[in-house]
């Protein structure tokens, strides 16, 4: 039995009657979660598991029972394309699916289930398909794939280990109690959600899982008093969070929003996050700390904490990590990291270079300095990190996206995704504001609302929310053109 069963078992034992896992429609305790999961387990007969299914206690029992029964989970996220689906399935084997969206799947594949099964109040259809033999090397766990920017996801391969040790430092980080309760605002099959659920089952903690309509949380956007009233309902005490919810949420308690009394830990990554974006939702009565991590390292490397904080930082390596900073300036993060891509070899190395640069504090805080490869050198030859401009743009409540352009030009320009109700004019409102915290050569001269936002399925956005410069660029390369054509929204 590994640590995570074996915790579960425990609390089974001491705590029966304590919540584990529930969403809007019901709960379910510890005392009958290792039943379920064994029951459950000895029904999954399968090399690789595929779960597409909305967020709920039937998408973590079917997570843990595959876990305990040496089967790999493969996370489908809704927001990929048919042709990504195709793509994931085929490669990593799957030969059994679960969702709760079987229309899709009887489109895709021209048939229907094959079987139905009731599971934690939801209705869940199971498609079979024919796999010879197991495409995924013993001991994984669970491949989680990256959305890509050429619609070919490719599969990050993570065993048991390294995905509890990394929710071991988290529970231990968080100070996570058995009398918490965690609510997931992002889908679980994000793995920086689904990782921060077992840390707290390890605690004995209650992971609340609401489906994501209910949270008012989807790609595409952020509904605040959806989110208010899921927050009121269930009184976390903490939460984990992207930045754009990060955003929502302030504003939302800036203007007169209730701040759960209860809520005493809100963890925000994922993506670049400006200082005065913490400051801000400090001052509404957040407690947010920022922290670190991706997915080939099991999500979380680094995060601030009560009594160890720095706003500006990405905080200290957690216990599970080693963390270097290599000449030229790049992370390396070894300790709980990836056993290699799907179908690629293994990694050899110890130490997995993450693209990012950064650097240490004298105290031995992290502090992340912009993508290796998205460094942007202007006509003038001046260097500047995107994550810099765009981060002061997302600042302002009004964007819920901003990419910055401006490689061998004269100027920056970005491409924004409007927040839901907000105007061009606040837009430009934001832009001014950004610019008042940048040098003129970091300055964004012009700008252009993308009237759909960027998209996940179009793969212009991350699983987390990240924005994939790569796709964005050629998706748009025309705006971009035109941006240094013509005059428009000129605002320096």
């Amino acid at each position: 039995m590994h640590i995570l069963q074996e915790a579960i078992a425990r609390h089974a034992i001491e705590r029966p009657l304590a919540p584990a896992l529930r969403d809007e429609r019901s709960t379910l305790r510890y005392g009958a979660l290792p039943g379920l999961i064994e029951e459950l387990g000895r029904r999954l007969h399968a090399h690789t598991l595929g779960l597409l299914l909305d967020n709920g206690p039937a998408w973590m029992l079917l997570d843990l029972a595959a876990n305990a029964s040496g089967i790999p989970v493969v996370p489908l996220p809704a927001f990929f394309s048919d042709a990504q689906l195709e793509h994931v399935l085929g490669t990593a084997g799957v030969d059994l699916i679960v969702t709760d969206r079987p229309d899709r799947l009887e489109q895709l594949f021209g048939e229907a289930a094959a079987d139905r099964i009731d599971l934690a109040g939801s209705e869940l259809s199971v498609f079979l398909r024919p796999v010879a033999r197991p495409l995924i090397a013993p001991g994984i766990a669970k491949v989680t794939f990256t959305s890509g920017t050429t619609g070919r996801p490719r599969g990050v391969c993570l065993d048991r280990d390294a995905l509890v040790a990394v929710a071991q430092s988290l529970r231990d980080a968080t100070d996570a109690r058995s009398t918490d309760r965690i609510v997931s605002v992002l889908p679980l099959a994000t793995l920086l959600e689904n990782v921060a659920v077992y840390g707290a089952l390890l605690a004995g903690g209650c992971a609340c899982v609401p489906r994501l309509a209910e949270i008012g949380v989807s790609m595409t956007g952020v509904d605040p008093v959806r989110l208010g009233a899921t927050l009121s309902r269930f009184e976390p005490t903490v939460i984990v969070l992207v930045p754009q919810v990060l955003r929502v949420l302030a504003a939302a308690v800036a203007a007169g929003s209730v701040v759960p009394a209860s809520l005493r830990f809100v963890a925000v990554g994922g993506g670049t996050v400006a200082p005065r974006l913490i400051e801000q939702a400090r001052a509404a009565g957040l407690p947010v700390y920022e922290g670190y991590g991706l997915t080939e390292a099991a999500s979380v490397v680094s995060l601030n904490r009560a009594g160890a904080d720095r706003v500006g930082s990405v905080g200290r390596p957690l216990p599970h990590a080693r963390v270097r900073v290599a000449a030229d300036g790049e992370v390396l993060v070894g300790g709980a990291v990836l056993r290699g891509y799907l179908g690629e070899p293994a990694c050899a190395a110890e130490l997995f270079a993450t693209g990012d640069l950064g650097h240490f504090d004298a105290d031995g805080y992290l502090y992340l300095d912009g993508r290796k490869k998205d460094v942007i050198v202007n006509a003038y030859g001046r260097n500047i990190a995107p994550h810099w401009p765009e981060s002061e743009l997302m600042a302002h409540p009004a964007i819920a996206q901003a990419v910055v352009f401006g490689d061998g030009r004269e100027f920056n320009v970005a491409l924004l995704a409007l927040a839901r109700g907000a105007s061009v004019a606040q837009a430009a409102q934001a832009v001014e504001q950004a610019n008042r915290f940048l040098p003129e050569y970091a300055a964004i001269r012009r700008f252009h609302v993308l009237a759909d936002g960027l998209s996940a399925p179009r793969g212009e956005l991350t699983a987390n929310g990240r924005a994939c410069r790569a796709a964005i660029a050629a998706r748009h390369a025309a705006v971009i053109d035109s941006l240094y054509e013509e005059n428009l929204h000129a605002v320096l």
